[in-house]
């Protein structure tokens, strides 16, 4: 119904592995946009690992999700009224509008975009030509400081949204580039089709073996999205003033006794190596000009998108968030409604 707003709230905080009853889906009303605003229909919902984070109620880079509140999530919108200059019928927006059927907003807060519809797909938009891509980009070239021709970067969760992105970018700039992601067909993909030099199933593979055969120059750049055991083979592979990437640790995310810190920690110092955060927030006034770049190697076939779509409506959410932590997903997870 038009006028009903389907919307996934948050329930109750996640103990471990979020449960359906974390949630509450709830029907508010529509109305229609007032001065300065634009209404519009949820088209498709990015469905990102940061989101379990957001779901504790602890301190850090964004307030917590509150209880009650609606599900904090990028999408893509389709403009139907509009009382804002900026913002047409028919027009397609980027934002930060959360898991909800519906929008009335003036884009103020949520980072309001405007896309081209016809350019690229609607996930592309929550993928590597918004902040999947974003990140991949600031991470491996800023963070990672990557030289290209001669280094070696591993990668993990490779298969992921973010690391299927930064592999390639390490790929198309000269280096030689090893993924870790979970399953030979994963591997197998990483390799056939996106470039990778080789690719190392965590799950069937002597993983430190492996590594040490894969990167016999040993590690320049890791980009780390997993932590935990991974990040510590690798910390023991690093290189001579080799640069590590802390991205994300989905392996930790789900710990009910807490995130494990890494035990080989002592390599950065024996190898004059550096790790470094970052918060891909902090180079917004720069995203224009990346998006531009990682527009044209899409163009250039030198970076393939790989999204995954889950059709449904915006009750399928809380199971396509559950899909991540699972690792059912390769490439960017979206949850496309209608």
């Amino acid at each position: 119904m038009a006028d009903v707003n389907r919307q996934i709230r948050l329930a109750a905080r996640p103990h471990g592995e979020v449960k359906a009853t974390d949630w509450e889906h709830v029907d508010a009303a529509v109305r229609p946009p007032g001065d300065g605003e634009f209404a519009g229909v949820t088209k498709v919902v990015s469905v990102d690992p940061a989101m379990r984070g957001w779901l504790n109620d602890r301190p850090s880079y964004l307030p917590p999700v509150g209880l009650g509140e609606v599900m904090r999530a990028g999408s893509v919108v389709e403009v139907t009224a509009s009382n804002h200059p900026g913002y047409a019928v028919g027009d397609h927006v980027v934002g930060m509008f959360g898991a909800q059927s519906h929008v009335v907003s003036d884009g103020t807060g949520v980072g309001a975009v405007k896309v081209d519809a016809t350019a690229a797909s609607l996930p592309t938009y929550l993928g590597a030509l918004g902040m999947t891509g974003m990140t991949a980009y600031f991470g491996l070239l800023d963070v990672g400081a990557l030289k290209g021709e001669g280094e070696t970067v591993v990668v993990s969760g490779a298969a992921g949204a973010v690391g299927s992105v930064a592999g390639q970018i390490a790929k198309l700039k000269g280096a030689r580039v090893v993924g870790v992601a979970g399953g030979r067909e994963k591997c197998d993909m990483l390799v056939e089709e996106l470039g990778f030099d080789a690719a190392l199933d965590y799950r069937g593979d002597d993983l430190k073996g492996a590594l040490a055969a894969a990167t016999p120059d040993r590690v320049d750049v890791y980009f780390d999205n997993v932590g935990g055991d991974v990040l510590d083979l690798v910390l023991a592979r690093l290189a001579r003033r080799a640069r590590v990437v802390i991205c994300g640790a989905i392996s930790q995310y789900n710990n009910v006794d807490g995130m494990r810190g890494p035990s080989n920690y002592m390599a950065l110092l024996v190898q004059r190596a550096r790790m470094e955060g970052f918060l891909v927030f902090d180079y917004e006034d720069r995203y224009a000009a990346a998006a531009t770049e990682i527009a044209g190697w899409i163009a250039a076939g030198q970076i393939i998108t790989k999204e995954q779509v889950v059709r449904g409506s915006i009750d399928d959410f809380p199971a396509t968030l559950n899909m991540l932590f699972r690792g059912e997903n390769v490439g960017k997870l979206v949850l496309e409604l209608g």
